[in-house]
């Protein structure tokens, strides 16, 4: 699937605009120039340098953007800084004297240098103590070359009077930006390099203007040298500026980011300053010497013409040989970092992006984003259309996000969105931003498909690793799922103390199921019309050792969480079954006939439990008519796997009961499609009827009642808790109910006499 380019960077091209209006109202300036101080016109320099510092910063804070590229920027930033500065104190000296003066010229020296920094710290070529001496001596070659140049041929041009330390001064800026120049050139030629290669072309016109404005400023008669010297600032500012927006346009555009690269001109730099110091010499032998020594001085020099030319034809060979394997370093570290779905950052990229951005002291926010029930839906409509779906939730969370997030794809429907931030109220806005993002129909083929997602929000605090920020997005997202999903929720570290003691109660959950400390009570369900045993609800109980009794609504959802459901509810299967095999031997027809055991929904996707029920009920001498399985309504519309489990038990001959009926969204639509024998009508509809105030809970609980009769189902009431509610209850044509009133869960002996007792008096 192709990947589709993001948007194009925001707020890139204005400080551009700014750096190439400044140099237009210099030009404008220049004509008018005698009717106005000449501070006017030096003004520019500091206002478009001022723009290059900002956008090259802006790269340099960016999140998304990885460590190299941000350190280079940043310090380039630094350095428009530096040559703002120098700008700000040329117009305070405001001077249109030849040479420069020694206070800007150290200036411009300094963010030179701290320009060359920069550049020194990107692959220069072959990196060994070989490569950095080949960079040492053809800087070494450049810079005396240079100083030869400007001591022999510019400074012999200089106006007479000039001062000797602004000569000096020019010369050296100069010789600085020479130097510059072939470090930029070594930058360019390294392939692989995490710059972009045209935007280092683009700052080569930095050093060649450093280069023309001394040359200007040493030679040129007072007219162009004022020219040059308002222009030299904003002309530097430009190339800043125009490198940085092809930066942002090649990170906003990665696929593209791969540039055939020239070696030759760059190359060429070190040759041209040995071609011009053989020139100088020749010139100054022809001057000073006889015939015969300048026989033997050009000899020399065409001896290292022929070796500058030989030098140039193996370099085009060399380049060859080495191209191809650099390009396929490049693609294959791109591949690296991208996630080939989506074309957004996988894991490992934003790992390393996250873990950068803490070991700089950086702000961190992360949101970790899982789509609601994606599961069901790639079983349902197939591998084809999920991977759509994916592709289509990455591009929104690309548009929806600021221009220095970086969006990834962790894995599966698990993304994740890091933030330059630590904002508590930047973090919530793009939290509830990316909901909204995703809360729009998708449209995948000829569907139209509304996924939500759940999202948890971590803010890195101080001294917290890559792996402890991600943990507590993925804790805050999970209490987001629990929290009935489609919404986002912020890390706090109570949470990270509720994980732990799930774990501690899971691992101790697990122990008990070795060490036989659970066991089971039995809920009688009663006929409400004759007061006789109709049947028991099997309930699991927790005796702990050193916590005592351990409520159900603490350990059940630890258990469907960390997965011990499956061997817990296999136990209690068992044990129920078990059990009543046993009344029937002691009480014989006096024992109930069937025994109710609840199901999660997690033992419903096992693909071997309709082999597993079977088995318990041979094992145990049961028929499947003896056995009801207790589900939820949230449980049949989990997926295709849990429907043909419910369809297989049927078929069997187990019967099935919805749970809580009346408290979920699709009851009526249920009763149509899943193959149901057993309605229970839940307790909250059976509160507050005996009073008859709750119209609402009376005309659920008479359209349950009448919905099962005519539907030849049972109709079980729960939580009958008085004589009102009975009789009530009674009158609606309820036959069966189970409540405390009743009866209170009960020891297997206990429920067992009640077999043989007489009717219970409450009901009769």
């Amino acid at each position: 699937m192709p990947v589709r380019p993001p948007a194009q960077p925001r707020g890139a091209l204005w400080p551009l605009l700014v750096a190439v209006a400044v140099v237009l109202a210099e030009l404008c300036w220049l004509p008018f120039r005698g009717h106005s101080s000449l501070m006017i016109g030096l003004a520019g320099s500091p206002i478009a340098l001022a723009a290059a510092a900002y956008t090259c910063g802006q790269i340099g804070s960016a999140v998304m953007v990885a460590r190299p590229v941000r350190a280079f920027w940043r310090q380039m930033a630094h350095a428009s800084v530096i040559l703002f500065l120098a700008g700000v104190v040329a117009f305070a000296l405001a001077n249109d004297e030849s040479g420069i003066s020694l206070l800007p010229a150290g200036m411009d020296i300094l963010g030179i240098f701290w320009g060359m920094a920069a550049l020194v710290r990107l692959p220069l070529g072959e990196k060994s103590a070989v490569g950095w001496v080949r960079i040492l001596l053809d800087s070494a070659v450049v810079v005396v070359a240079g100083t030869l140049f400007f001591w022999y041929v510019v400074l012999s041009f200089t106006p007479p009077g000039t001062d000797h330390t602004t000569r000096i001064a020019a010369g050296a800026v100069g010789v600085a930006g020479l130097l510059a120049l072939v470090i930029l050139g070594k930058a360019v030629t390294a392939r692989g390099g995490p710059v972009d290669s045209r935007a280092l072309r683009m700052l080569a016109i930095a050093p060649i203007t450093e280069l023309a404005v001394v040359v200007m400023l040493l030679t040129a008669a007072s007219g162009p040298r004022l020219t040059i010297r308002l222009l030299a600032g904003p002309l530097v500012a430009v190339a800043f500026c125009a490198a940085a927006y092809r930066q942002r346009m090649v990170l906003a555009r990665p696929e593209t980011a791969a540039v055939k690269q020239r070696r030759s001109m760059w190359d060429l730099l070190p040759l041209l300053a040995v071609t011009t110091t053989a020139g100088l010499v020749v010139v100054v032998s022809a001057r000073q010497m006889d015939g015969r020594e300048r026989a033997v001085i050009i000899g020399g020099v065409l001896i290292v013409v022929c070796t500058v030319a030989r030098q140039l034809l193996g370099l085009r060979e060399n380049n060859r040989l080495v191209q191809g394997i650099r390009t396929q370093q490049t693609e294959l570290e791109r591949l690296a970092m991208t996630d080939p779905l989506t074309g957004l950052a996988n894991r490992t990229r934003f790992g390393t992006a996250l873990a950068e951005r803490l070991a700089g002291h950086r702000p961190a926010t992360v949101l970790l984003i899982d789509i609601d029930d994606f599961k069901m839906i790639n079983d349902s409509m197939g591998p084809a259309f999920g991977d759509q779906l994916l592709y289509q939730v990455a591009q929104r969370l690309r548009q929806s996000g600021a221009a220095r997030d970086l969006p990834a794809r962790l894995g599966g429907d698990e993304f994740a969105v890091l933030l330059d931030a630590d904002d508590i109220g930047v973090a919530e806005d793009a939290a509830a931003r990316t909901l909204h993002a995703l809360a729009e129909p998708f449209r995948v083929g000829e569907h139209q498909l509304l996924a939500n997602a759940s999202v948890g929000v971590a803010i890195a605090g101080q001294g917290d690793g890559a792996d402890e920020v991600l943990r507590n997005a993925d804790i805050a997202m999970y209490e987001a799922k629990a929290g009935g999903k489609a919404a986002w929720v912020r890390f706090e570290p109570r949470m990270r103390h509720d994980v732990v003691n799930h774990a501690r109660l899971a691992s101790e959950l697990h122990n008990a199921l070795v060490r036989h400390e659970l066991y089971l009570l039995y809920q009688p369900v009663f006929d409400i019309v004759t007061g006789w045993l109709h049947g028991a609800e099997a309930l699991v109980r927790w005796n702990h050792p050193v916590r005592g009794f351990v409520s159900p609504g603490e350990f059940i959802p630890v258990a469907e969480r960390s997965g011990l459901i499956v061997p817990l509810g296999s136990w209690v299967l068992r044990e129920a079954c078990e059990q009543l095999a046993r009344w029937h031997a002691e009480y014989g027809d006096g024992a109930i006939k069937t025994i109710n055991v609840n199901v999660a929904v997690r033992q419903l996707r096992e693909p071997g439990f309709v082999d597993e029920v079977a088995a318990v009920l041979s094992e145990t001498g049961l028929l499947p008519q003896n056995l009801v399985v207790e589900i939820t309504e949230s449980s049949v519309a989990d997926g295709r796997q849990v429907r043909e489990t419910l369809n297989a038990l049927h078929e069997m001959g187990v019967r099935l009961a919805l749970d809580d009926f009346g408290t979920g969204q699709s009851s009526l639509s249920l009763l149509r499609a899943f193959p149901v024998d057993v309605l229970k009508l839940d307790k909250s509809f059976v509160d507050g009827i005996a009073d008859g105030d709750d119209r609402g809970r009376l005309a659920v609980a008479a359209a349950v009642g009448q919905l099962a009769e005519y539907l030849q189902l049972s109709a079980v009431a729960e939580g009958i808790e008085s004589q009102a509610q009975l009789e009530r209850l009674r009158e609606m044509g309820y036959r069966l109910g189970q409540g405390f009133y009743l009866a209170k869960p009960l020891p297997a002996d206990e429920a067992g006499r009640l077999m043989v007792a007489d009717p219970v008096p409450a009901i009769s």
